[in-house]
């Protein structure tokens, strides 16, 4: 067999279910190779599509998303979407053509160094330069890329190689067991919490692993610490359960900006620095902080960890619960949060039954969006000031039913992920909610939810403008520069794509008109006229905001 041959046969070891991307030249035998494949390829129309599919991919099913391109221009146009999934926590291998080994050392056709340009962006990156390094080259890439914390992984395959004669054999991958906490840190942490008057759980990416949640709502059900959950954290802990306090990670105050500033112990679970700064929770490092992560806190100023409980987060969680021994009664009361949790409760349901014309207000939006939504389906979310607003506003029944990307936060990250969202969980609802700027970035792989028969729904806030860099230039300096542009007929532009396109500018029409577009069972845009005269007024309310000790 090729050597390209065994490259697939060694990614089929991986139980690589689909490779989403576009060939170039420099990979013709790989693709060759993959056709007699039962891996499915998903031709993408750009690159940066076909890494956030791999991106997604990777934070739904905890397995590597695989994306590839060819060298050049193809390998530069992976680079935002890789970025973006290796800081935010997804497992990826990605996989890059490149020309023959005998012209790499000069000025050579589209030929340039694709490791080194991706060494900064990922947890490990190499070229095949033997093709009798290719099972320990794949193996080692998806062991990295899968191992805590995960991220992005690329191997580069030189056309050369890929066209020479190989008889390796796959490496099988053998599961790794995380370890568990230090004895002695658990010892520690529980001191932490005993001595604590008011302490929050502060949940993070790590938190919406499924061993990590479930160990999650027993330790919050046997303590009674009520936790507040990042952007990436949502759904660690149900909307409905009394412990959840919703989300934190606006840059203004809100009512659980007041939880954050009484608790005295911060028990920080999976938590990201890049999710939300410490400094804008630990003003004057009043606070003690209880890491509890698959890694060592980093180090940061305003996040001094007291304690730190290193291993599976699973694992910390189960052996804390065991440390506190039997309790007669959860330690700490959560009916003390009751009155701020209904506060926040009544202010997500307030615009619920807005009869509106002409334009709609985020709240509402956000409030049909979850009511034609079950429980296991999905919202994602692309980047912009609607995503602040799903941040708030938008509550989760289970785990990794709302991704919002939150680390390298790129714009277009939600049309092509909703795609992958579909083809791993098809008989799940999947939703898209996008600004008109970040939908058009990536608008050319809708064509590819059509082609491939995959019906998501894409909602698009319309406001003609950059609306979030508006609102922070609003808030900031009082004006803002000019940030506006024009839109296509988005009803129109799905129809041409041979998609369901509406159009609402009526509030009380919208949740029908998405039930309306998942009956339709194509790919569907609906665009709405976004009220974000509603970002100010949230801004100057949550400003005027007191913290009621």
């Amino acid at each position: 067999m090729k050597a390209s041959d065994l490259f697939v046969k060694c990614l089929e070891a991986e139980g690589v279910e689909f490779i989403f991307g576009l060939p170039g030249e420099e990979n013709a035998d790989l693709m060759i190779s993959l056709a007699d494949s039962p891996i499915r390829f998903i031709l993408c129309r750009h690159e940066q599509a076909a890494a956030f599919m791999a991106d997604v991919y990777g934070r739904l099913t905890g397995r590597a998303g695989v994306c590839l391109a060819t060298l050049g221009p193809g390998a530069t146009n992976l680079v935002t979407g890789v970025a973006n999934g290796n800081m935010d926590r997804s497992p990826m291998v990605v996989i890059t053509g490149q020309g023959g080994t005998q012209r790499l050392h000069k000025e050579s056709h589209q030929a340039m160094d694709i490791v080194d340009m991706f060494k900064p962006l990922t947890k490990w990156a190499d070229m095949v330069q033997h093709r009798d390094n290719i099972p320990e080259m794949v193996r080692k890439a998806f062991k990295l890329a899968e191992c805590e914390k995960p991220g992005a992984c690329l191997i580069e395959l030189p056309e050369d190689i890929a066209e020479m004669e190989a008889d390796g054999v796959p490496i099988p991958p053998v599961p790794t067991r995380r370890p568990g906490p230090d004895p002695r840190a658990l010892v520690d942490a529980v001191g932490l919490i005993r001595g604590a008057k008011n302490p929050i759980i502060l949940a993070g990416n790590g938190c919406v692993r499924k061993r990590s949640s479930e160990q999650l709502c027993r330790f919050v059900s046997r303590t009674g610490i009520a936790v507040v959950n990042t952007f990436m954290g949502k759904g660690a802990v149900p909307r409905t359960s009394e412990h959840s306090l919703f989300t934190i990670g606006l840059q203004s105050r809100d009512h659980v900006s007041c939880i954050m500033d009484e608790a005295d112990l911060v028990i920080a679970i999976g938590y990201d620095l890049v999710e939300y700064d410490p400094m804008r929770w630990n003003q004057g490092n009043a606070k003690k902080i209880l890491h509890i992560d698959f890694l060592p806190a980093e180090v940061d100023d305003r996040y001094r960890a007291d304690v730190e409980l290193v291993g599976d987060i699973a694992n910390c969680l189960h052996g804390l619960i065991e440390a506190l021994g039997n309790l007669d009664k959860p330690m700490f009361d959560v009916a003390r949060h009751a009155r701020r949790r209904a506060e926040m409760v009544a202010d997500f349901e307030h615009h619920k039954d807005d009869e509106t014309t002409g334009t709609i207000r985020p709240q509402k939006a956000l409030w049909d969006c979850r009511q034609v939504l079950g429980p296991h389906d999905l919202l994602l979310s692309d980047v912009g000031a609607h995503k602040m607003w799903i941040a708030r506003q938008f509550h989760c029944d289970e785990p990794n039913t709302c991704l919002i990307p939150n680390g390298f936060c790129s714009m277009g990250f939600a049309l092509p992920g909703a795609i992958a969202a579909k083809l791993i969980h098809p008989d799940r609802r999947v939703i898209a909610v996008c600004g008109d700027a970040g939908f058009l970035m990536n608008i050319q792989d809708f064509e590819t939810a059509v082609r491939y028969d995959v019906p998501i729904v894409c909602l698009v806030w319309e406001d003609f403008a950059y609306g979030l860099i508006e609102w922070k230039q609003e808030t900031n300096f009082g004006r803002h520069v000019d940030l506006s542009f024009r839109n296509p007929d988005f009803v129109k532009l799905a129809e041409a794509f041979g998609g369901y396109g509406a159009y609402v500018d009526k509030s009380a029409e919208l949740q029908p008109a998405l039930e309306k577009a998942f009956a339709s069972g194509k790919p569907s845009i609906v665009a709405m006229p976004v009220d974000y005269t509603e970002n100010l007024k949230l801004t100057k309310r949550l400003g005027a905001l007191t913290c009621m000790l």
